[in-house]
């Protein structure tokens, strides 16, 4: 946070110039509001949040409860929790906090108001979330699609079985990301985006890592939003320079395919471009920018967010050897020897899916839901205006002592007696969100994350790098809209031999 204060320190004197006098905003009200930090003058409890804000939010609930207020410049949020007040706000209240808090950093190529993901409820939103689950992640089109995951992951398999040969190490989030990204372009374009083995691929990585860490890292600018024409910390500008790289790749795909099917005798790919270019809304055709917005959702979170579990998992096996030959016999009694996973199996991989689950509980891809009030409420009792902002921290619930014991622990068996699970109804396990806000892709990363993360523990053995020993592995994090290593995980393949 100490470029966030040195810039802060830069444009106070604009600040009191103009609000000299002036009350900051409170998004809880100044009556019935929740407890919370008392905040310093101007800046609130803004140096309070860190390079890591879900955990210094979390640090201040042990302290002031699952509902609390806290200011930040300006701007004041209600921070919830707990999985109780999850559940009161993601389900008894869903309509009410169905609203999405808008970064400034998304507020490029009018974004914001086309996105899946930062729209405010409405009929387009509606529209293209219905849209999203009738072509891509409801059950009928992700079982036609088994085929095309299980090329996918064959296409996995051979590029870890290369590196094995050679002895070489393999960057566990590239290789998951690279084989999410085609799986979702063979999905939308009928065909790869990039070539696992070309640097394109680390390039395409690096640019979407780049948007979801622009659009989660501290913006003073959401807390003093009187800066928002000046953008001090260029994030907007950042940002901008990044969306347009991939719009630039998007609209060659959207034109290529609007010349093609004007083309006579044009046979339809059936994919969803095809989908999106029948669309119609008020008797017109999607724009490009709705378009484009759309497939940014799709490929910004559906790739990132699966391939970090992915990554997250390998990295608490590596850690926990125990807990990888665990995986692995499992893998070996319910498979067998020189078979491939199948989705089908997945249900039966009792284990597999415990890790899973105790991964996203430790590391779910984001951290923080952020809603917003579409009108006047109440959260356990507390007044929340309409408009005020309402953040779900979600890795504080799932570190919750009251809930899990040994929070911190790596215990994949807590769930092999217990029926919690993160579709939306369990809030002490909420990865994927819940209520009407839920993460429409939840079903595809299910099945992706479990057949990714099987076939790499089936084919082949693991270890870390020469010299390096379980406890010597860095578990930090870097914080964004989504939470990823902050060193990426690099480990060594090695052909097993048959159980």
């Amino acid at each position: 946070m100490q470029s966030v204060a040195i810039l802060f320190s830069s444009f106070l004197v604009i600040w009191v110039l103009h609000h000299f006098l002036k009350k900051p905003r409170s998004a809880a009200g100044d009556g019935n509001r929740p407890p919370g930090p008392v905040p310093a003058p101007v800046v609130g409890s803004l140096f309070k949040l860190g390079d890591a804000p879900h955990r210094s939010l979390a640090d201040l609930a042990a302290k002031y409860g699952p509902v609390m207020s806290v200011r930040l410049g300006q701007v004041t949020s209600v921070v919830v929790s707990s999985a109780a007040v999850a559940k009161e706000v993601l389900q008894k209240n869903d309509q009410t906090f169905a609203g999405r808090s808008v970064v400034d950093a998304v507020r490029v190529l009018d974004h914001e108001n086309a996105s899946m993901v930062w729209l405010q409820p409405g009929q387009h939103w509606r529209r293209m979330r219905a849209l999203c689950n009738a072509c891509i992640f409801s059950a009928q089109p992700l079982d036609a699609g088994q085929g095309l995951r299980r090329r996918k992951v064959e296409e996995l398999l051979a590029h870890v079985g290369k590196r094995a040969l050679e002895g070489e190490g393999v960057d566990i989030g590239k290789i998951s990301f690279v084989t999410t990204l085609n799986l979702i372009s063979n999905t939308v374009f009928s065909g790869d985006m990039v070539d696992i083995e070309s640097e394109t691929a680390q390039e395409f990585k690096d640019l979407v890592s780049a948007i979801s860490e622009g659009a989660g890292i501290p913006n003073i600018v959401d807390y003093f939003p009187i800066l928002r024409p000046l953008d001090p910390q260029g994030i907007r500008r950042k940002m901008r320079s990044d969306f347009e790289k991939l719009h630039e790749i998007f609209n060659k795909q959207i034109e290529g395919r609007k010349t093609s099917r004007a083309t006579p005798g044009y046979r339809r790919r059936g994919d969803f471009l095809d989908a999106l270019l029948d669309q119609k809304e008020n008797g017109a055709e999607l724009t490009n920018l709705q378009m484009n917005s759309t497939l940014m959702d799709l490929f910004v979170a559906g790739s990132e967010t699966s391939s970090d579990t992915v990554e997250w998992a390998m990295s608490e096996l590596l850690r926990n050897p125990e807990i990888m030959a665990e995986a692995r016999s499992e893998l070996d009694e319910v498979i067998g020897a020189g078979k491939q996973v199948e989705e089908s199996d997945i249900p039966r991989l009792r284990y597999l899916q415990a890790v899973v689950k105790e991964t996203v509980r430790l590391h779910p891809a984001a951290p923080f839901l952020p809603h917003r009030a579409e009108r006047d409420g109440e959260i356990s009792g507390y007044a929340v205006p309409k408009h005020s902002s309402v953040i779900v921290n979600v890795w504080a619930i799932g570190r919750d002592d009251e809930v899990w014991t040994d929070p911190s622990g790596f215990i994949p068996e807590r769930f092999l007696e217990s029926k919690v699970d993160y579709r939306g109804q369990h809030f002490e396990l909420i990865p994927f969100g819940a209520g009407r806000r839920i993460c429409p892709g939840l079903p595809l990363a299910h099945r992706l994350v479990h057949l990714m993360l099987a076939s790499l523990l089936h084919s082949f053995a693991w270890e870390l790098p020469a010299g390096m020993w379980p406890d010597d592995l860095d578990m930090r994090e870097k914080f964004g809209l989504t939470l990823r290593k902050s060193i990426p995980l690099v480990a060594v393949p090695l052909k097993r031999d048959n159980p």
